[in-house]
C-alpha cells in the first residue's frame, strides 16, 4: 500500500543552507528509520539496496508555491538559511507495506519535543498527515487494489506536473525529454515491482503529449550538477485503445504521486503529481 506523508516540522534553530540539499533529507531519513530499525536503516544506507521510498525537499510556509497549474510548483533550492521557528514540511512516500509497518512506532510514537537533527540544527516533528487535505494535495493514501479499482477506463486526457526537477536515465547519461516512454515506463517499473497487480506491457503507443509547458533547472553542489525539467504536460491517449488499457494508463498517472519518476526520487528530484 503507497502511503504519501506530510511531515511538519518546526526548527528550533537556523538551519544553514549548505545543509538543504538532497543527500542530507536522504540521511535524515535514514536516521529515523534507524531510530526504530537499525538494520532496515543499515540496509537502505547500501545504495544496492531496493529503495521503496521518495522524499522532498523541504517546503516553507504554503503548501504550495504560486507558480504553474493548479499551484503545482515545489521549492527544491534554498538560497538562505531557514530560520529557527519557521514552520516546514517535508513528504515521504513509502511504496510498500513492508517499510511503513516498520516505521508505524515512529508514527504512533512521535514524540513532538524530540528533536531531529539536520546538520547543526535541531527539528522538531510537531506533525503527520496521511490523508487528503485540501491545502495539502502531497498527502494521501490509498491499497494498490484500490489505486487500480478508481482508476478511469474512460478518461483519456492527463495531466501532469512535474513539481521538482526530473531526469531520467538512458544508458549512461541522463535527458531531461520526458517523453511517453520515459515517464510511463517509470511508473510502469515500479507498480510492477510493488503493487502485486502486473502490468504485462501497456499501450505506449496511445499516449500523445498534447500541452506542454516545460523549462530546465539546475541544481549544482558541491558534488554534482543536476538538471531536470519542470511544468506540466497533458497527455492524451488517442486511437482505438481497449478500455482495460485506458484503466491501467490512468492507474499509473494517479500512482505518480506515490512513485515520483526518473531520477535521485530519494533525494526530492522528480516529483509528479496528477492535476
Amino acid at each position: 500500500m503507497p502511503h504519501s506523508l506530510v511531515l511538519n516540522l518546526l526548527p528550533q534553530s537556523p538551519i544553514p543552507q549548505q545543509f538543504l540539499t538532497g543527500r542530507h533529507f536522504h540521511a535524515l531519513f535514514l536516521t529515523l528509520v534507524s531510530s526504530v530499525d537499525k538494520t532496515l536503516g543499515d540496509r537502505l544506507h547500501d545504495s544496492n539496496a531496493d529503495k521503496a521510498f521518495t522524499l522532498s525537499p523541504l517546503q516553507i510556509n504554503s503548501p504550495l508555491l504560486k507558480g504553474g497549474k493548479g499551484g503545482s510548483k515545489l521549492q527544491w533550492e534554498h538560497q538562505q538559511p531557514i530560520p529557527a521557528g519557521t514552520p516546514c514540511w517535508w513528504r515521504i512516500s513509502l511504496l510498500d507495506d513492508t517499510l511503513f509497518s516498520k516505521l508505524t512506532q515512529l508514527w504512533l510514537n512521535l514524540n513532538p519535543h524530540h528533536p531531529w537533527h539536520l546538520g547543526p540544527a535541531d527539528l522538531y516533528i510537531t506533525s503527520i498527515q496521511g490523508t487528503p487535505q485540501s491545502i495539502q494535495p502531497w498527502a494521501n493514501a490509498c491499497t494498490y487494489p484500490q489505486l487500480y479499482e478508481q482508476a478511469s477506463d474512460r478518461i483519456t486526457s492527463i495531466d501532469l506536473a512535474f513539481s521538482t526537477p526530473t531526469a531520467f536515465r538512458q544508458g549512461k547519461y541522463d535527458t531531461t525529454l520526458p517523453t511517453r516512454e520515459c515517464v510511463f515506463n517509470s511508473l510502469l517499473s515500479r507498480w510492477n515491482k510493488y503493487s502485486g497487480i502486473e502490468f504485462s506491457q501497456i499501450a505506449l503507443d496511445s499516449i500523445f503529449p498534447s500541452f506542454i509547458n516545460i523549462h530546465t533547472e539546475i541544481i549544482a553542489d558541491s558534488r554534482s550538477k543536476f538538471i531536470g525539467i519542470i511544468g506540466e504536460i497533458n497527455y492524451r491517449i488517442l486511437g482505438e485503445v481497449e478500455p482495460i488499457q485506458i484503466k491501467q494508463i490512468n492507474a499509473l498517472a494517479d500512482f505518480a504521486l506515490y512513485a515520483g519518476v526518473g531520477r535521485k526520487t530519494t533525494m526530492g528530484m522528480g516529483m509528479v503529481r496528477r492535476l
